[in-house]
């Protein structure tokens, strides 16, 4: 009886072991777009006013989580039964990130005419203010939801012919580091100028180490946010091109001459506009309808 309890043991052990060695493969496997997920998130994270930026981090936080509890067991399902359908789900996502990119692009160098208008004659009222709020959860769970399903399907693809209850395991362990350290990462950004106050007001004396490091945080945040628009932006359009790369020989095909990175950036880019004007005539026509 306890012989067969210390084997029970040891063979969860071992496989912990397993889950731990094969853990690290696949977050290496993911750390380029665990790297993107951040820069895209923080930038969707941050732009609330003070006391609303950690229950907006927690809302999309959650959002995450349960994207994650979505996407696993049909990942894992997909992949046992249907796994043909995995590169089209792949593709559809890169297309939503692509276009995503694509439209912050245009709206930097063509700006809604309505945005000057609105923040210097109306200042939004509360109600407002909590709608647009909402939106931007909205969008950024969305977002996260197709770099989540990026992060599943290519940790699943380390574990790939292992025994099932290690690809759970792993690829578990996987999401759920995803989501803790890139949310973790992202809140310390936000409030970063919250932290360079408190050292700030660490003591009584002027200009002292704390001061100093406590002014540098605060005036770096408004230029952290910003990069982090423009990081948020070319990693949208980096995740997209890397799953038309590896998704679409075609693609593959026709830019295996020029970096891999460029490839990425390139094909992200073009795929990216050609579904944003889809989107934009597609709009147009059905405005069009809805008016007659």
């Amino acid at each position: 009886m306890a012989s067969g309890f210390f084997a029970l043991l040891d063979d969860i052990a071992a496989i912990m072991d397993d889950v731990a060695t094969m853990g690290k493969i696949a977050t290496k496997k993911t750390a380029g777009i665990l790297g993107d997920d951040l820069a895209v998130n923080a930038e969707k994270a941050s732009g609330f006013v003070s006391s609303r930026e950690l229950p907006v981090l927690w809302a999309i936080t959650k959002g995450s989580l349960k994207n994650k509890i979505i996407i696993l067991p049909i990942a894992f399902l997909l992949s046992a039964f249907l796994p043909q359908a995995i590169p089209i789900i792949l593709i559809i996502g890169g297309m939503y990130l692509a276009y995503e990119g694509a439209e912050k692009i245009y709206e930097f160098f063509v700006p809604h005419k309505s945005d000057s208008h609105d923040a210097v004659e109306t200042p939004l009222s509360e109600a407002e203010i909590l709608k647009l709020e909402k939106e931007k959860i909205k969008s950024a769970i969305i977002t996260d939801f197709i770099l989540s399903v990026e992060i599943v399907i290519i940790a699943l693809g380390a574990v790939m012919g292992e025994p099932l209850l290690n690809q759970i395991l792993v690829v578990s362990f996987v999401a759920l580091v995803a989501t803790i350290g890139v949310y973790g990462i992202v809140a310390l950004i936000v409030r970063m100028d919250d932290f360079g106050l408190k050292l700030i007001k660490l003591n009584e004396q002027d200009d002292s180490f704390s001061d100093k490091i406590g002014r540098v945080l605060v005036k770096a945040l408004p230029w952290v946010i910003k990069s982090l628009g423009v990081i948020g932006t070319i990693a949208l359009l980096l995740v997209s091109g890397g799953i038309f790369l590896h998704q679409i020989p075609f693609i593959h095909d026709l830019l295996h001459n020029i970096p891999f990175i460029l490839g990425e950036l390139l094909s992200g880019i073009v795929i990216g506009f050609i579904v944003f004007l889809v989107v934009k005539l597609f709009q147009k026509l059905t405005g069009k309808t809805a008016a007659h």
